[in-house]
C-alpha cells in the first residue's frame, strides 16, 4: 500500500525509509518527498558535489511552487514516497529520464494532493563517481513543469466512460 521510490546511485540513505514512510503510516500524508534542503543547512549536513546542482534543485523548486502553488523546497529529489491511492490518481506516467520528477510533482499538484516533504542525508556522487545529470536535464525539466501546467488535464478512465456514455446518447 505504499510505494519508495529511492535513486539507485547510493546517494540517498535508505535508513531515511522510517522516517519517510512515517506519516503515510500515520495518516498525515499521502505522498512524502526526501528533501535534501528541508532543516539542512546550505553547505553543511547535505553538501552538494557542484555548487550548480544545488541551485538548479532550488530553481526548479521554487518555478514548481510559482506555476502550481505548492510548497516544495526539493522538487528534483530521488526520494519520493506515495499512498498507492496517489499515485494511481497520476497514473499514467509518461518519463523515464530526468524529467520524471518534475511530471510526478505536477501531476500531484494538479490533483490537489500536497506534498509532504522530510529532512533526509544525502552523499552526493562526483562527476568522476559517475554523476551524469548535466545542465540539459534541468531545461528539460523546465519545460515538462510548463508543460503541465499549461496541456489541458488528462481525462481520467472514470471521465473517459462518463463521456463515453453521454457522447452515446447525443444524436446529430
Amino acid at each position: 500500500e505504499i510505494i519508495l521510490i529511492q535513486d539507485a546511485d547510493l546517494e540517498y540513505d535508505p535508513a531515511d525509509y522510517r522516517a519517510l514512510v512515517r506519516p503515510i503510516v500515520a495518516g498525515r500524508a499521502e505522498v512524502v518527498y526526501g528533501s535534501r534542503i528541508h532543516g539542512a543547512k546550505v553547505f553543511g549536513t547535505n553538501k552538494y558535489s557542484y555548487f550548480h546542482f544545488y541551485w538548479g534543485g532550488r530553481l526548479l523548486s521554487w518555478l514548481t511552487n510559482l506555476l502550481f502553488g505548492v510548497r516544495v523546497t526539493d522538487e528534483s529529489t530521488g526520494y519520493k514516497v506515495f499512498s498507492r491511492n496517489a499515485l494511481e490518481q497520476i497514473l499514467p506516467l509518461e518519463y523515464r529520464g530526468f524529467e520524471f520528477c518534475s511530471e510526478v510533482t505536477a501531476k500531484l499538484a494538479r490533483r490537489g494532493i500536497r506534498i509532504h516533504e522530510v529532512p533526509i542525508h544525502y552523499y552526493p556522487r562526483s562527476r568522476a563517481q559517475g554523476k551524469k545529470i548535466t545542465w540539459r536535464h534541468g531545461v528539460q525539466a523546465v519545460f515538462t513543469l510548463l508543460h503541465f501546467r499549461f496541456a489541458r488535464p488528462a481525462k481520467t478512465p472514470q471521465d473517459r466512460e462518463v463521456l463515453a456514455g453521454s457522447q452515446a446518447d447525443v444524436k446529430l
